[in-house]
């Protein structure tokens, strides 16, 4: 598991105190914007994670030819401009969210059974303690709103399901999003028929919500109605404006949109022409394209954030934009191939960018296979570690069961772990095959039960029963079957 050094989490960028708000005080951008998207130093609840890879866009490559399967040689590292750094929470506790959904234990006499065999099996319990798992959830637990029904038995497996009746720790890690923690979990909870806790739990977003202590007005993009706003608001963010409000303020911002009553009933308009926007966030999948590309546009190119202008430099005064995440494509309920995501989103706006102002577009991108999602992973891998052993540390044997190659495997890989590539998402190779150019190091599964269950069998013996047994003797050893009824 590769650590880094403290110099590794800083980068310091000098302070640059330049206009005020209509209020009279200075936004977090202006008072420590440098140039380009540098990041100011570490403040308060944040942590800065720099960037690995030095490329400023990717549209030059796509303009012409969408890969469908980014190698993992030409992307070892980061998908965002060189020298940005990206912020991420010092806590894994979402500070403005509660864990409503929380792992629920079994009986009480199936704890103080599951409690004393563990006490006679001290050997394989420290080796379930030493290993967890990270889940994508599109294409590996669920297709949209449907359950894939292996995913239910393996997380019944890890939930304390098996011989120990030990729960082994996971956490769920996805680009999607779009949608609160809460929201998300009790969801999943629903049609996955397990427990998920939003302290095992990581959107492309979660990380983000560090962010907030950077800027205060914000654009903030993507996911269905005005859902998107609450997520903001729950991070943090004093001001945020949806593209709707905008639309609402002036309809010919959009010449072909429109918004239904209900849409105009919970817009928020007011003069936008008077508000300066520190940042641009798109949070998840556009659900209006040309509304969403033409508001960008709108702030990419005026001058310092404020709408109604245009800026004589396309890159001094231009504010920063950030996305969730890269991925090109994502499985869904549909039968055919996967369908285009944000990625395909983020390519448009930097070529539309690039071609109004010949310039490459500096973005800042989060969500695997960025570094600093995988270190956001395990602060809350060790915080749920110590919610379900009392140890808040990170298991060495990690294990990333994913369908996507270009984000969940080339992650994993980066980051040490040991990489599941399924075959009921995005990777849909046949029997033998791993991706060329992005393998998994430890296999090709069917799906995430054989993954689980291949793990298992690596770490705590091919005869690990992957059952609890109700009548089970501890007197005995476990062994024995016959005493309790």
């Amino acid at each position: 598991m590769p650590r880094f050094d403290d110099a590794d989490l800083g980068v310091d960028a000098p302070q640059d105190p330049r206009q005020s708000d209509a209020h009279g005080a200075l936004s977090p951008r202006d008072q420590r914007a440098g140039s380009g998207l540098a990041i100011p130093s570490e403040t308060g609840n944040t942590i800065e994670i720099p960037a690995t890879r030095s490329s400023i866009s990717d549209a030059a490559s796509f303009m012409h030819n969408l890969s469908l399967a980014p190698s993992m040689k030409d992307r070892r590292g980061s998908r965002n401009s060189f020298g940005t750094s990206l912020p991420i929470p010092r806590s894994p506790r979402l500070s403005r969210l509660s864990s409503v959904q929380k792992a629920s234990r079994p009986s009480v006499s199936r704890d103080i059974l599951a409690s004393q065999v563990q006490d006679m099996s001290a050997e394989k319990v420290a080796k379930a303690k030493n290993m967890a798992f990270a889940f994508d959830i599109d294409g590996v637990l669920a297709h949209g709103n449907h359950a894939i029904e292996e995913a239910k038995v393996a997380l019944k497996i890890l939930n304390g399901d098996n011989e120990l009746g030990i729960r082994i720790p996971h956490i769920l890690l996805t680009n999607g999003g779009g949608k609160t923690e809460e929201a998300r979990c009790a969801q999943l909870s629903e049609i996955l028929e397990q427990p998920i806790s939003t302290d095992q739990f990581i959107q492309s977003h979660t990380p983000m919500q560090a962010l907030a202590e950077y800027y205060e007005t914000v654009l903030v993009l993507g996911g269905e109605g005005f859902k998107i706003r609450e997520v903001a608001e729950n991070y943090g963010f004093k001001h945020v404006v949806h593209p709707k409000d905008l639309l609402a303020w002036d309809p010919s911002i959009s010449p072909w949109a429109t918004l239904t009553d209900e849409e105009r009933a919970q817009a928020k308009p007011r003069d936008f022409s008077k508000v300066k926007f520190d940042a641009i966030m798109v949070f998840a999948d556009s659900r209006d394209y040309q509304t969403d590309f033409q508001v960008i546009m709108d702030l990419l190119l005026a001058e310092d954030g404020k709408l109604m202008t245009k800026a004589k430099d396309p890159v001094a005064t231009r504010i920063p934009i950030y996305f969730s995440q890269g991925d090109l494509l994502m499985p869904t309920e549909h039968k055919g191939l996967p369908r285009l995501t944000q990625g395909a989103f983020r390519i448009s706006v930097e070529a539309q960018y690039k071609t109004l102002t010949g310039v490459d577009l500096e973005r800042v991108v989060y969500g695997k296979p960025e570094r600093a999602t995988y270190t956001y992973a395990d602060e809350v891998m060790k915080s749920w570690m110590e919610e379900l052993h009392g140890e808040a540390r990170l298991p060495e044997n990690i294990y990333m069961v994913g369908d996507n190659p270009a984000s969940d495997i080339i992650g994993g890989n980066m980051y040490g772990w040991n990489t599941c590539l399924v075959r009921t998402g995005v990777f849909q190779g046949g029997p033998g095959e791993n991706a060329p150019d992005s393998p998994a190091n430890f296999g090709v599964f069917d799906n995430v039960l054989e993954a689980v269950k291949a793990a298992v069998a690596k770490e705590l013996g091919a005869d690990f029963q992957l059952k609890w047994n109700p009548k089970v003797n501890p007197v005995l050893h476990g062994e024995a079957t016959s005493a309790i009824e």
